[in-house]
């Protein structure tokens, strides 16, 4: 049966990002372009589960610690920890101050260092403790954050698998997406969550909070590339566990900035 890219894209994307039923149908380097091109959609999907757990909780009288607790987990459920797991294999290998190849070999270990330990538990409690600021203020607030912070997080994918970034391996997820995605599609893709988000913020909280949103995408993606940049240095290319550790650092991000009321 031919399908569309669109449709291919957006398998690609569910399919290797997600838990959800998505089934492949394809795995070659034109499925992963619009794959990684669809990557904020999954976000959005992901973003939107996450949301709406925290409000159901507040809805039904629980605060909003418990409700951003809930939120925080369900990206973590719906991906199996991928991210959280690809940030502590990162840190570990980063924090390791060895040589590319012997960090990578760190990173590719199923255990978790103590590089890996702090930086998830750091990363996690920024994370709620955002949240729990942003559902504080109003259930609106908190699903704006959860929303846009977890659309933000593919959009870092989306932009570190530009043509010109290399993989660090010849194998691996990081491998299959690694500059696959042009650069002039990864901007307009960015141009496109950037306008989204300023229309989200903007119905909710007008002129303020449409450029609140903006900045959160935009400082969200500096974020992350200052971190790419950082294990394309160190490590010389990408990896599915550095796509992992851009994630989350973008979705913290995002989340810090979108925390006040």
């Amino acid at each position: 049966m031919r399908t569309t890219p669109l449709l291919d894209g957006l398998r690609f994307a569910f399919g290797t990002l997600t838990v959800l039923p998505v089934p492949l149908t394809r795995w070659d380097r034109g499925a992963a372009r619009a794959g990684m091109l669809c990557a904020p959609v999954a976000g959005v999907v992901v973003g939107l589960g996450a949301a709406g757990l925290g409000a159901v909780l507040l809805l039904l009288g629980a605060g909003p610690l418990l409700a951003a607790v809930a939120a925080v987990a369900v990206p973590a459920v719906l991906t199996r920890g991928l991210h959280l797991d690809g940030l502590a294999d990162t840190a570990d290998g980063l924090g390791s101050n060895k040589p590319a190849d012997d960090a990578l070999r760190i990173m590719k270990r199923s255990d978790i260092g103590p590089f890996g330990v702090i930086t998830l538990v750091l990363v996690l409690l920024a994370q709620v403790a955002a949240l729990a600021q942003a559902y504080g203020t109003s259930i609106a607030d908190g699903v704006l954050a959860a929303v846009l912070a977890l659309a933000a997080a593919r959009l870092a994918l989306t932009l570190a698998a530009r043509a010109g970034v290399p993989p660090a391996r010849p194998e691996g997820l990081g491998a299959a997406v690694a500059g696959t995605v042009p650069v002039g599609g990864a901007l307009l893709v960015a141009g496109a969550v950037a306008v989204a988000a300023a229309v989200a913020g903007g119905a909710l909280s007008g002129t303020y909070g449409a450029v609140r949103a903006v900045c959160a995408v935009v400082l969200a993606c500096a974020a992350a590339e200052l971190l790419l940049r950082h294990c394309t240095r160190r490590l010389g290319g990408v990896t599915g566990d550095v796509f992992g550790a851009l994630a989350e650092t973008a979705a913290t991000a995002a989340l810090l900035v979108l925390a006040p009321g």
